[in-house]
């Protein structure tokens, strides 16, 4: 089994390699646009400088971004008593700083982590989890999301959520540039060119987020087992997924933030089966049960 010190340190240099990985595929595209618009320079010069800036605002601010994004409003500990408490308990329990909580107004049951570090972590859970869950089933989920930020999951998942949701920036603006390119004459002529380009950047990013979910999919297993390590009891996070997953409704979210998410918010019935198994951020919540329940033996 992996150490927690090897997870950590694989998350930052994930995280790195993402950064740099994002810098070059957006120099890339501009500079592909440069061709179609035969100013390569320019247009590669406004792609690594907007790349650049991308990255370094991902990783100092995603965690803001994410909650602007998610509507996540500060928590008051008189009004959300339980879900102060538990932080604060639990915090303590796994050595961890106390994270700054959230609230999201969504009667779906649901929460997530984000943050840089430990030290600039926040929690974030819908009102209708804190309405439905008992102070057990609240516990197993904080947990779960201070495992994520002990071991540097948030880091790379925050990331990873703003890069992927730049990339289909990228995408739409391939397509709308079709419209910019000048005479019929003009368009006809670099048709192939730019179909061809819209498809490569359609492409790397419905690939991208297949790999990003794959990846969530591994870390949450780790993340329900060592949330169990801290609370010590594996039947308040086993009846918390048994609830959120039985609820009829989910989050209303970006698919580029589902993996962020403690409980896939990706609607079946919306997108269809295989699209949800597809593009799943987490393991089945069957199998998440399972493991949990063989930590009771």
């Amino acid at each position: 089994m992996v150490s927690p010190y090897t997870l950590i340190s694989q998350n930052r240099l994930k995280t790195y390699l993402l950064l740099f990985g994002f810098i070059v595929f957006f120099s890339g595209v501009f500079y592909i646009l440069g061709v179609i618009f035969n100013s390569r320079l320019s247009f590669f010069i406004t792609g690594f400088v907007f790349s650049l800036l991308g990255s370094f605002s991902s990783y100092w601010w995603s965690d803001k971004i994410v909650l602007k994004l998610t509507g996540a409003k500060p928590a008051n500990k008189k009004e959300h008593f339980d879900f102060y408490t538990a932080a604060e308990n639990l915090s303590l329990a796994a050595g961890l700083p106390m994270p700054k909580l959230y609230v999201i107004e969504d009667d779906a049951p649901n929460a997530f982590a984000t943050g840089r570090s430990p030290k600039n972590a926040a929690v974030a859970a819908t009102t209708g989890l804190l309405k439905r869950l008992n102070r057990s089933e609240i516990e197993g989920v904080v947990a779960h999301e201070l495992a994520h930020i002990k071991n540097y999951d948030v880091l790379l998942s925050t990331v990873v959520a703003v890069l992927v949701g730049t990339l289909g920036m990228v995408v739409d603006m391939a397509l709308n540039s079709v419209w910019f390119m000048g005479s019929n004459d003009d368009r006809r002529e670099s048709g192939i060119r730019i179909l061809f380009f819209i498809l490569f950047s359609a492409l790397a990013y419905f690939i991208g987020m297949i790999i990003q979910f794959a990846i969530s999919r591994r870390r949450e297993l780790l993340a329900d087992a060592t949330g169990v390590m801290i609370t010590r009891n594996p039947q308040g996070l086993i009846s918390a997924l048994k609830k959120i997953s039985a609820y009829p409704k989910q989050v209303e979210t970006s698919p580029s933030l589902a993996h962020l998410y403690f409980f896939n918010p990706l609607d079946k019935k919306r997108i269809g089966k295989f699209m949800a198994n597809l593009f799943s951020t987490h393991p089945p919540v069957e199998e998440r049960i399972k493991a949990l329940e063989k930590l009771m033996k």
